[in-house]
């Protein structure tokens, strides 16, 4: 994939609809970062809504329509990307957490209090885990927030 171009929308029609103008919120300490994946969800016809993490935290929304959460696991802050994971789950707790890492595997710290795990500069995966998370969250009385197995791959 060259500079620029955003891989191509997630091939079936249902995960179209199930994306259409659902809420995501990105949580990075990177500006840049917030940018880029702000512009690949809202190409992918997603709402991204950004929370920078300052030296000394960040202000999480919260806001019952976010439909799912990306969280990058190294942050530049006082806090910890646990932490935050932690204060998400209690704010927003049936909302799927995805941590993003350039790590091989989800850390063990963070597994119990997020739902996947993708590794940066993988565009279409994430897309696609995204994608799927959402339309689990469309499923009726049940709760898909449910962590992950630490050392799990995406």
């Amino acid at each position: 994939m060259t500079s620029g171009q955003f891989p191509d929308r997630l091939a079936s029609q249902e995960s179209d609809q199930l994306s259409s103008r659902a809420k995501v919120l990105i949580v990075d300490d990177d500006p840049t970062h917030l940018e880029i994946y702000g512009m690949l969800l809202q190409h992918a016809g997603y709402e991204p809504v950004s929370a920078l993490v300052k030296f000394a935290g960040a202000e999480i929304p919260k806001d019952d329509t976010i439909g799912l959460v990306l969280l990058d696991y190294r942050l530049q802050s006082l806090r910890t990307s646990t932490e935050f994971a932690q204060e998400i789950r209690g704010l927003l707790p049936d909302t799927p957490i995805v941590v993003l890492s350039d790590m091989w595997s989800l850390p063990a710290d963070i597994a119990p209090y997020v739902t996947d795990f993708v590794r940066k500069g993988q565009p279409a995966k994430l897309l696609q885990v995204v994608g799927k998370h959402l339309a689990r969250a469309k499923e009726p009385a049940t709760s898909h927030a449910n962590p992950i197995t630490p050392g799990a791959a995406a």
